[in-house]
């Protein structure tokens, strides 16, 4: 089983930055994607950025040239540099993962969010 934890959420004001993290832990996988969706209130859940382990960043185009996707491969960890924030930015942000394990191919798994707050 994979689990994917994330941290590096909080209370912000506009203008603000945050930096979320999510490790990737379990036992023989292999990631293809991960990436950050977000949700707000009375909203359905978004894609936001996702990286692929060779290295390709994709982004919503409302956080192009403010969020930044990074990766970690030896630790299994994505990060979302999150700068010049929006009180719109207020969700809770996902970690999402692909990933193949056990001989299962592009398995989807999620986090349990994390809650960012920009104040205006």
């Amino acid at each position: 089983q994979v689990q994917l934890v994330e941290s590096g959420g909080g209370l912000v004001q506009a203008g603000g930055s945050l930096r979320l993290s999510c490790v990737a832990s379990g036992s023989r996988f292999a990631i293809n994607v991960m990436g950050w969706y977000r949700q707000a209130l009375g909203k359905q859940r978004e894609l936001v950025a996702a990286i692929t382990w060779g290295g390709s960043p994709n982004y919503a185009d409302f956080v192009k040239g403010r969020f930044t996707i990074s990766k970690d491969n030896a630790e299994n960890t994505v990060y979302l540099q999150m700068n010049s924030l929006k009180p719109d930015d207020t969700a809770v942000y996902y970690c999402n993962a692909n990933i193949d394990t056990r001989g299962y191919i592009g398995m989807n798994y999620w986090g349990k969010g994390t809650l960012v707050t920009v104040s205006s």
